[in-house]
């Protein structure tokens, strides 16, 4: 899988494409790719959210060696929260930038715009169907809005037509949004009609351009969650006040998941307040795993020094993040993800000429991408 170099690569990242999305229609374009190579059932990676697995997809990289670790994160020694958007917090280099390395040209297509300001180094042709250059629109028309299933249909038409219009580009990263699935359970006729509809997109992409390799997988799954808490809040009126407390899923998709997810981080005020922050915790209803910030890091192959001093972790019914009071049962129709429930994805590679690995050795969806470009030693 080192070779790569002449063949040209198509990257698939169906954001929120779990294994209940995977399975709950036929999806003909997709299994005959991977008739064509192999399919694996894989884990994504913690927390199961889009920019640490996108990251990991787009590195071929664990969090702990890329950097990534949430969609937000808390600087301790400045007293502050920002978005990680940057590509400076990358700590590893992209597919993009390996790519360029050994002189072959690269696209990314991103629904969000997020992507390109942190994943975007290396590329030579960006495009993010939220805020699309006047090009862009020129040529494929105005993209739908970010809080649709039909961007996606637009991003990956894009695909189709640099497929077959620059074939000098030699590497192609599609990125949708996982909106559909905040919005639709796989049995859901809408969700089902997305799937179907991006499976004949991927499969006009594959008509387009019968010498590439096709690697698909995805960054998470997507549950229906019951309830939230604000772990800040829970912790203050339980007099074990803590410095912070931060929903990894955070970022500003507010109509995606209202900044709720799975996994939350929690800095202490001082390190010997650990066992009574833990104790508050281990008791909150939905709470599945209260780690310290070693247990997490060795754990979940985390960077300690991007997390918090505790880690909380939901089970399959809730979420963590701010509200205005301690709790809150969420209405029927909220689907998020960030726990160890949305883990289970899909990993399809096809005609992939360097050689397929050997299945048992692809865990992650980070495998897909592990050893691509890499250098010959």
């Amino acid at each position: 899988m080192q070779q790569g170099r002449q063949q040209r690569v198509v990257i698939g990242m169906i954001d929120g494409m779990g294994m209940e999305y995977f399975t709950a229609q036929e999806l003909p374009a997709l299994r005959q790719l991977a008739a064509r190579g192999l399919f694996r059932q894989v884990s994504g990676l913690m927390p199961s959210i889009t920019n640490v697995n996108n990251v990991s997809i787009c590195c071929g990289a664990y969090p702990a060696e890329h950097g990534i670790t949430g969609n937000s994160y808390f600087d301790p020694l400045q007293g502050r929260e920002d978005y990680m958007e940057d590509a400076r917090l990358l700590l590893a280099p992209t597919l993009f930038q390996r790519a360029a390395a050994l002189g072959i040209q690269s696209a990314l297509l991103t629904s969000k715009k997020k992507t390109l300001s942190l994943l975007g180094s290396g590329a030579a042709l960006k495009l993010a169907a939220e805020a699309p250059a006047e090009e862009f629109v020129a040529r494929y028309g105005s993209a739908p809005s970010i809080y649709s299933r039909e961007i996606n249909y637009w991003l990956w038409q894009v695909a189709v037509d640099l497929l077959k219009e620059r074939p000098e580009i030699g590497l192609v990263y599609v990125h949708t949004t996982d909106f559909p699935m905040h919005k639709w359970a796989p049995e859901e006729k809408a969700s089902q009609e997305h799937m179907q509809t991006l499976d004949r997109l991927i499969g006009q992409a594959a008509a387009a351009a019968p010498d590439a390799a096709f690697l698909l997988t995805a960054d998470h799954g997507m549950n229906p969650k019951r309830r939230c808490w604000d772990l800040q809040r829970v912790c203050l009126q339980q007099g074990t006040q803590v410095r912070y407390a931060l929903s990894a899923e955070k970022d500003r998709y507010v109509l995606h998941h209202r900044t709720f997810g799975g996994t939350a981080y929690v800095w202490l005020q001082a390190p010997n307040d650990l066992e009574a922050v833990r104790h508050t915790l281990e008791r909150v209803q939905g709470v599945e795993l209260v780690l310290t910030r070693e247990q997490a890091a060795e754990r979940f192959h985390l960077l300690p020094d991007r997390i918090g001093d505790v880690v909380v972790i939901g089970d399959k019914d809730t979420v963590f993040g701010e509200l205005e009071t301690e709790g809150e049962e969420l209405e029927a129709s909220y689907r998020s993800h960030g726990s160890l429930y949305e883990l289970a994805v899909p990993l399809i590679m096809s005609n992939f000429q360097a050689g397929l690995p050997e299945p048992e050795t692809l865990h992650y969806n980070a495998d897909l991408t592990r050893q691509l470009y890499r250098a010959a030693h």
